[in-house]
């Protein structure tokens, strides 16, 4: 396949990306497609099994101070840093007009105080979850496997702080057992998480990788496509396998959406090379 062919294909594709999802980043998927040398994969619902606990965690803190949100708003909103949610969801609940996608711009530092009491609970009944019930999503594994195998770095990223980031970690060994190379979290881009691009240009900048057309992000929340297409990544992969449904992330911007993180190494293989 010559130059002039392989360009007619990027452009066929991001048409047909363009009708399926009414997302296309044509921006993006028009510049090279060169080797990936970095995946950032989320957490809890896509790497980490969770039987929603995150959500459910996050409503029962805030059901015990009786702060009124539904199970399905957590479950739309994971993903994110959980002070800054909690802060999110009482500037909500009292008449703020506020919108997810803009998370990390609002500053609500009158309810600070209260956000912190609610996710001190909440982190004690996430940290216990995970000590007692941590375990890899089907697949995830064998992906970081493949992924090291291909040459490409594999970092974790999340909404949660250190305390239950480290209680995931110590359960798996994954970097004790070299399956991955870097596990970030809020508190290392000093609490601004996700719909920022922040902790990818941590994990790119710790792990020496300068561009993002090198670059994929995979995650099942909202809040993780909207940091992958804020951080320009060449690919931002939406997984099922979590709390969200085909029909919430399909609403956000993406390139993919699979099943599970199981469908990845297929993926990378048959539209993301050299």
């Amino acid at each position: 396949m010559n130059s002039l062919e392989r360009s007619a294909l990027k452009l066929n594709f991001c048409k047909e990306l363009k009708i399926a999802t009414g997302f296309p980043q044509k921006e993006i998927l028009l510049r090279s497609m060169g080797k990936i040398r970095l995946v950032v994969f989320d957490l809890s619902g896509t790497t980490v099994e969770d039987d929603n606990a995150v959500a459910k965690s996050l409503q029962q803190a805030a059901q015990e101070f009786k702060l009124d949100v539904s199970l399905g708003d957590f479950e739309k909103t994971i993903g994110t840093n959980k002070i800054h949610l909690y802060q999110f969801m009482l500037a909500r609940a009292r008449g703020h007009k506020v919108e997810i996608s803009q998370l990390e711009t609002y500053h609500f530092p009158e309810y600070l105080q209260e956000a912190h009491a609610i996710f001190d609970r909440y982190s004690v009944i996430m940290v216990d979850y995970y000590k007692n019930n941590v375990r890899a999503m089907p697949g995830a594994e064998d992906t970081f496997k493949w992924c090291q195998e291909q040459g490409i770095k594999v970092a974790t990223d999340t909404g949660f702080h250190r305390d239950v980031n480290t209680a995931i970690m110590e359960g798996l060994q994954w970097k004790e057992r070299g399956l991955i190379d870097l596990a970030l979290d809020v508190e290392d881009t000093n609490g601004t998480g996700r719909p920022s691009p922040f902790l990818i240009f941590r994990a790119m900048e710790r792990l020496g990788i300068q561009s993002v057309r090198q670059v994929i992000k995979i995650g099942d929340t909202p809040a993780d496509l909207l940091s992958g297409y804020n951080g320009g990544c060449i690919g931002n992969i939406g997984v099922l396998s979590g709390a969200n449904t085909l029909r919430t992330l399909q609403k956000y911007p993406h390139t993919h959406i699979i099943k599970s993180v199981k469908e990845l190494p297929k993926l990378v293989a048959e539209q993301f090379k050299d």
